[in-house]
């Protein structure tokens, strides 16, 4: 394994600001360790930048680092949400910016862990203003969406901005109803809202990505969800199984487990499945690392 530290951003009275120390990379890369002793070093905390972590009840499949690998350190944005709480990049970016300002109070340093890269981006760079969604609107497109199913709300997104249909990964159903959403809530398209300008931190940025071979990541990739099956994964994906039309829900691991459960796969095909979509995620990641660095 090896690391590769990025600086963003410095400035020649860089002991006057504040810094955050930012840990990425991809999944199963050991962000999480590296993160405790970064924070130990730097006697401070940790902001969790996982868009599957922060809701409460899949520690298994999100991997959440356990009382034992936290070593004391605090942990802020991890099992905080209820299954069917809506969050979204926008609110992430809110949120750690208002939690380091509080660490900042007490530490020179806060540090951020995680390999969601949308949640990654929006810190560091920020996120285009957009309107706020009402439950007026944002509730009824969810029912609906449930009740006529993905195709659906992609043609609605198709409808409302042909454009970001072109570009978006439609696979990723939480961004198709972000899109669907912001349009209904703006009377226009959300191309039209995207300006992509970065926005300027008044603190210093110090980004860490955890790199190594591809072959040794897959091969970790492997082991630890042989882990999690050892730790409870598929018991855990049967306790939600009821709830698993939930956004939150629609990850590598469940999706998997919920068509075992169906009778869509056998058992060692879901295993190898999740081991093969793992790892597809994983060069995701690897490739957003490279398209920012």
């Amino acid at each position: 394994m090896w690391q590769n530290n990025i600086i963003l951003r410095t400035t020649h009275n860089a002991k006057l600001l504040k810094k955050l120390i930012v840990v990425t990379g991809p999944t199963a890369s050991g962000k999480s360790d590296l993160a405790v002793k970064l924070a130990l070093e730097y006697d401070t905390e940790i902001i969790s930048a996982d868009s599957r972590q922060i809701y409460n009840g899949i520690p298994v499949v999100t991997a959440v680092p356990d009382e034992s690998q936290r070593m004391g350190v605090t942990h802020h944005l991890m099992e905080c949400l209820p299954l069917d709480a809506y969050y979204s990049a926008a609110m992430f970016e809110e949120d750690a910016l208002r939690i380091a300002a509080d660490i900042w109070k007490k530490r020179d340093v806060a540090i951020v862990c995680g390999g969601s890269m949308m949640y990654v981006d929006a810190l560091l760079y920020g996120i285009d203003e957009l309107p706020t969604v009402p439950d007026s609107i944002r509730n009824p497109l969810m029912e609906d969406w449930k009740k006529n199913g993905d195709d659906w709300l992609r043609d609605r997104l198709k409808v409302l901005d042909r454009d970001y249909y072109s570009k978006v990964d439609l696979a990723n159903m939480k961004r198709v109803f972000h899109a669907v959403e912001i349009c209904i809530a703006s009377g226009t398209t959300y191309t039209s809202l995207r300006t992509g300008i970065r926005k300027k931190r008044d603190f210093e940025i110090e980004k860490i990505v955890i790199e190594m071979p591809r072959e040794q990541l897959f091969d970790r990739i492997n082991r630890r969800v042989l882990s999690m099956l050892d730790r409870g994964l598929e018991e855990e994906a049967r306790r939600v199984y009821p709830l698993r039309h939930l956004n939150s829900l629609n990850t590598v691991g469940l999706k998997e487990m919920f068509a075992y459960f169906d009778g869509l796969m056998d058992f060692d095909t879901a295993v190898a499945r999740i081991q093969k979509n793992t790892r597809v995620y994983a060069k995701k990641q690897m490739t957003w690392i490279k398209t920012k660095s």
